[in-house]
């Protein structure tokens, strides 16, 4: 497969990557990042929430990547080069508004972007909406995933994805 036949992961940020929400007790953990001096890149603090071992985790995966996430380029300027990412392209949103029937307001911009190609959908505000509007919409396999914002991709997480972009 070239890369534009791979299918794209759309990642967002706040959730999958950057835990949030109640902390669990002790608080979030924070890391450093081997790929650079470990300061936290472009000053954001919640950037240390990020698992930088979550970088080649993505990497390893047989899709391209994508940031579909409100922190747009700001996304390959902080968290690329603390996960050992190149920079990945990015999704440009339209002006935000109330979608019909309770969809996300990402869901009709990603199906746009995907043009086609099969994607999945890593973010932590996916509902059974979105599911229903891309399956009618999309005319590729989709993989809406939701995360739980509170612990971020995990391990399982990780392998519902790889089953689900070896299989697409």
């Amino acid at each position: 497969m070239t890369g534009t036949d791979r299918p794209l992961l759309f990642l967002d940020v706040d959730g999958p990557l950057i835990p949030f929400g109640d902390p669990p007790p002790g608080g979030y953990p924070t890391y450093r990042s081997p790929y650079g001096s470990g300061t936290v890149p472009g000053g954001n603090p919640l950037a240390a929430r990020v698992d930088p071992a979550l970088g080649p985790r993505l990497l390893g995966l047989p899709c391209e990547p994508v940031w579909a996430t409100t922190w747009l380029d700001d996304a390959n300027e902080c968290l690329a080069p603390w996960l050992g990412l190149p920079q990945l392209p990015v999704v440009e949103w339209p002006l935000e508004e109330d979608q019909p029937g309770g969809i996300h307001w990402k869901t009709r911009t990603l199906v746009a972007w995907a043009a086609g190609r099969p994607f999945v959908w890593v973010d932590d505000e996916i509902t059974e909406a979105d599911r229903r509007w891309v399956a009618a919409h999309s005319p590729v396999p989709a993989l809406l995933h939701r995360v739980d914002p509170q612990r971020g991709l995990t391990e399982a997480d990780f392998g519902l994805l790889e089953s689900w972009l070896r299989s697409a």
